[in-house]
Order: C-alpha cells, then structure tokens, then sequence
C-alpha cells in the first residue's frame, strides 16, 4: 500500500439520507485503501428524547452518563455503523463496521476534567495500527463508530474528529496517509455566510490567528484543533471539505476545500 486515506464523515451529513446515499456511492468508487470514521449525527438526541434521557452538551461535545454510554452505542456502533455498512456493500465496497473495542482496536481512558465531570467520555491513548493494516491488506475497507474501550470493561464516547487524528497520526508513521475530514460545508471561510469564500490553504502557524479574527469559532474549533494536532504529529496534510467534492478530491489532488499544512 503507497498510500492510505484517512475519511471522517460529519453527523450533518449522516442526518441526510440522500447525501450520506451520495457520499458513501462515491467512496465507493475510491480504489485507494481506506478507513471511514464516522460521527453520530443527530439520532442518539432524538432516541434519547423519545427515552426520557436528557442530552447535555458541553461546548459541542456530549456529557454521557450511564444511561446515554447504552444509548450512544446502540446508536453510533449499531444502528448508523452498519446502514453505513449495508449501503457500501450494495456499492460493491467489501467493508467491515467496528468500534474501538473490537480486536483492541483503540484504547482509552475516562477523561478527567476537574472543572466538568463528561462521564463515560474517552480520551485516546493507543491507537491497534497493525489490525487495521491487515484488514487494508484484505481490502477491507474499516467502518469505525466513535465508541472505545479502556481495556477494563468500559466502553466509552469519543469525539470523531479525535478518533480519526488518532488513527491518521498512527498511520502515518509507517505510510503516507492522505487525511479528509468530510462535512456540510465547503471548506474554511472567511464569511460563513458567504459560502465561495473559501480559504483554500492554510499553515499550521496561521490557525491561532484565524481563531483571534473569529474565522474559526463555535462548532469549528474543535474540528480545526483535531487538524492542527494531526499536523504536528506527522500527518503530511489535511483537506476540510465538502462531502460531495470526496471523490474529486482523491482523483484531482485536493482540488476543492481547504488544504491544512505544517508550513
């Protein structure tokens, strides 16, 4: 394998059936060994909800107590894993859901925060690189739901967007690894209301000033924070863009979006 792509898809377009249906239509057509990281959408709100089971979110990210870890994993690692699964076989792509449980694939650790208490929310320590390399080998093509383990019985939430740095900060220690982070939007923006106003490069060096001209603000801090760490910690680079724009991306070297590099 000369190269691997690293593909995390957002809940906005999980939510939608008929862009998801695209997205995975056009992954399929992707010949490049892959791994698809997928977050949760807006399903596990709603069940949650229809259960009596109050969603709390603390800047953008899930505070999951006893009864939301059961809910989150039916949902994440179930329900939404494998339609995933179902649809790219249908597209005649040989894939295989998982969560971070599974073979060991991605161990964690109970975030501890003394300021707020996340519950059974997982921070990543290890990422199992060699099993995912021989699934690639067996042109497997790895579904992973964002829900981990911490080797003592626990499962765990964790951001997607962590999840997928982790796995393409592992990889790319040993292969070249072309990272995507897919969602509803073009790119980065200079004017969110102004979507051709897309920033089509942008160094690691120049994130903290993006964040002090409030370019980069609310749901997309973390995003840009887990594409920053990927960077420094051997990911060559990262492409944010749209999720329609994936197989073009792939075909015609990061053609739409915005390119995230060191320097």
């Amino acid at each position: 394998m000369e190269r691997i792509l690293v593909i995390k898809v957002g809940g906005n377009i999980i939510d939608k059936e008929e862009a998801l249906h695209q997205f995975l239509q056009d992954l399929s057509k992707i010949n490049t060994p892959k791994i698809l990281i997928h977050g949760g959408g807006k399903i596990a709100t709603q069940l949650s909800k229809q259960l009596g089971i109050e969603s709390k979110l603390v800047n953008g990210r899930r505070i999951t107590d006893e009864k939301t870890i059961d809910v989150v994993t039916m949902v994440y690692a179930g329900l939404i894993n494998k339609k995933i699964v179902a649809q790219l076989q249908a597209n005649n792509c040989n894939a295989i859901g998982i969560c971070g449980a599974d073979a060991n694939s991605i161990l964690s650790h109970k975030r501890v925060n003394n300021l707020i208490d996340y519950g059974f929310v997982g921070d990543i320590d290890e990422v199992n690189m060699d099993f995912f390399l021989s699934l690639l080998e067996k042109q497997l093509t790895p579904i992973i739901a964002p829900i981990t383990h911490d080797k003592n019985g626990l499962l765990l939430n964790t951001n997607a967007d962590s999840l997928a740095a982790a796995i393409a900060i592992a990889l790319s220690k040993d292969k070249k690894v072309s990272f995507y982070y897919c969602f509803e939007k073009n790119g980065l923006m200079e004017n969110v209301n102004n979507d051709d106003s897309i920033i089509s490069h942008v160094k690691s060096s120049e994130i903290e000033q993006l964040k002090e001209k409030q370019i980069i603000t609310d749901g997309m801090l973390p995003k840009i924070d887990n594409i920053k760490y990927a960077l420094e910690n051997g990911v060559e680079k990262v492409i944010l863009c749209h999720a329609q724009n994936i197989l073009s991306n792939v075909n015609e070297n990061a053609k739409f979006g915005t390119t995230f590099t060191k320097n």
